[in-house]
């Protein structure tokens, strides 16, 4: 029964993740007519080089991807190149990495390992899964180039445990992987809605229950958290850097996970958003803009 449980709770993250940060999008399907004006206060543009002069002036740029859209992964390292062309201190954040592999991917871009030990030694397949030729023209970027890569993430098992039995299961050796609980702000009732709404569905196919909701919710903000956290280290330590943070489209919708998280932490700092295809109708009462641009 408890092994049944383990294996229950994991599918159930794997199918939250689906559900959350990489539902089906327009962009992958034929776009109705008008679309655009179901986003009116984000620009929608078909061009990534349109954006580009204002992501410039921008000190964090959040590029919200479709995990298994490639050809969002092909717009991410062009963005990353043309903002590297005027600008030369880049850094790459990214959501694929979790953070205690962060001396593994130093190692990859200082030469030390090939990019198949990164792959290997950073568990890479088990912890993100993603096809790796889509990340790999950004890592070998980042490597060419001297680019700083930030691994952002909060490790598999620590969310795990979150989602079985809340924050304070957690023992002091995991708390240090993730900021301080006091941080882990989960009051955000436009958020929660969004989350919550993809978990019912999942619900409605027997799985998972109210309780299991808003552990499943607080999982969903403590990677938001972590993920800023990790950010705003880098920003004050290297103020003179722009950073690029590659992440789910779900971590960054309304700027709700991970960029007011940011904000929090680093009062006026200037921060872009681009949905690099476009999202699903996502019904929420808000008054404030899915993104800031978003690409057709």
């Amino acid at each position: 029964m408890k092994q049944w449980k383990k294996l229950s709770c994991y599918f159930l993250i794997f199918a939250f993740s689906l559900l959350f940060c990489i539902s089906p999008t327009a962009a992958q399907n034929k776009l109705e007519p008008g679309w655009t004006q179901k986003f009116p206060k984000s620009k929608c543009v078909s061009n990534w080089q349109q954006i580009l002069p204002e992501l410039k002036k921008a000190q964090v740029v959040y590029l919200g991807e479709t995990h298994d859209s490639e050809l969002d992964h092909q717009n991410q390292l062009k963005i990353i190149q043309g903002l590297y062309q005027g600008n030369q201190k880049i850094a790459i954040a990214m959501e694929m990495f979790q953070a205690p592999y962060q001396n593994i991917v130093d190692k990859y871009l200082t030469g030390k390992i090939t990019e198949a030990e990164l792959v290997k030694q950073s568990e890479y397949k088990q912890r993100w899964g993603f096809p790796w030729e889509y990340y790999a023209p950004i890592l070998r970027f980042a490597k060419e180039k001297g680019l700083p890569v930030l691994a952002l993430n909060t490790p598999s098992e620590v969310t795990r445990k979150v989602a079985r039995q809340g924050l304070s299961s957690l023992t002091p050796g995991e708390r240090k992987f993730i900021p301080p609980l006091e941080e882990i702000r989960t009051d955000n009732q436009e958020y929660r809605q969004l989350a919550l709404a993809a978990f019912h569905k999942h619900q409605a196919a027997g799985h998972g229950n109210s309780t299991s909701a808003d552990r499943f919710f607080t999982a969903q903000v403590l990677w938001d958290e972590t993920m800023a956290e990790g950010i705003t280290k880098f920003v004050v330590a290297k103020p003179n850097y722009q950073v690029v943070v590659l992440a789910g489209q779900g971590h960054v919708i309304y700027g709700y996970g991970i960029p007011s998280r940011v904000k929090r932490r680093l009062k006026g700092i200037k921060q872009r958003l681009v949905l690099l295809s476009v999202p699903s109708q996502m019904k929420v009462k808000t008054e404030k803009a899915i993104a800031d641009f978003i690409l057709k």
